[in-house]
Parts: C-alpha cells; sequence; structure tokens
C-alpha cells in the first residue's frame, strides 16, 4: 500500500479530493494535525462525494507521531524547492508521499533535515506551485505505475 500525507492541509476541497483519489487507488490518506477545517465541513464531504466514509484516512497529531508509527517505512518530501525530480526516484510498497500545505509548502526545517527524500514535480518557471490535489495525483499514479512494473 502507498500512502499519501497532507501535513496541516488548509482547503477542505483539496482534502477531500485527495481523499477520493486515495479510494481509488488503494492508497491511505494521512492527515497531520493541525487541520486548517473540520472534518465534518460540507465542502469536505462534497469533494469526497458520498463514500467518504469508505476511505482510509488517518489524523496524526504531528508528523512525527505518524513517522514512529510507521517504523522503516520511507518518505519523501514534495516541494518546489528540490532539484530531484519524483520520477527518478524507485518507489516501493509501503512509500509515503509527503505534501505541506497549500500556502507554505512543507516547514523549511523539515526540508533541510530531509534533503535526500525531497523531490520535485518539474514545471515551467513562471508557475509559481501546483494545486495539492493535482501534486498528489501526479505522484501517487507515478509510485503507482512504478510499482506495476517492476
Amino acid at each position: 500500500m502507498l500512502h499519501v500525507v497532507l501535513v496541516e492541509p488548509e482547503i477542505p476541497p483539496n482534502t477531500g479530493n485527495i481523499a477520493r483519489l486515495c479510494l481509488a487507488a488503494g492508497a491511505r490518506l494521512h492527515l497531520v494535525e493541525p487541520l486548517g477545517f473540520s472534518l465534518e465541513e460540507k465542502a469536505l464531504r462534497r469533494a469526497g462525494m458520498d463514500y467518504w466514509e469508505q476511505c482510509d484516512v488517518k489524523v496524526w497529531p504531528s508528523l512525527d507521531a505518524l513517522q514512529a508509527d510507521a517504523g522503516d517505512a520511507r518518505f519523501f518530501y514534495f516541494t518546489t524547492k528540490a532539484s530531484r525530480i519524483y520520477w527518478d526516484e524507485r518507489f516501493q510498497d509501503g512509500d509515503h508521499l509527503v505534501f505541506g500545505r497549500e500556502t507554505r509548502g512543507l516547514p523549511e526545517s523539515l526540508l533541510a533535515a530531509n534533503g535526500d527524500r525531497c523531490v520535485t514535480i518539474p514545471m515551467q518557471e513562471n508557475a509559481r506551485s501546483l494545486n495539492l490535489a493535482t501534486s498528489a495525483g501526479i505522484a501517487l499514479y507515478e509510485a503507482m505505475r512504478q510499482l506495476a512494473r517492476p
């Protein structure tokens, strides 16, 4: 199983869309608090459609708590500040694909401490960033493609 991790997500429809994405892909979604919304919000449920209860979602008080529970699992940090392109990584079953807040991304200290696991999705220079749900979809389906083709 692959894992998508959202660190302090802020926009309910993005999280709902990513939950739907994870359900379709058979992946688990991890939400790291604090969340910028309630899990009961209409916008979140609407984006997750009528099968939110089927989604495999776990909420964590911190990224440290998730990492401690995950044992030896690998974590990849998606950021516009990395030079290594995500498709150059060889993803494995059990990997965690980590994304930051919509407005600020992942904390600089986290990126600095994990430089060898920071990856980026290439974009044209004039593009600031991609939507969080789009980025998660790109990353998750590339990892799935790699796992389907040993």
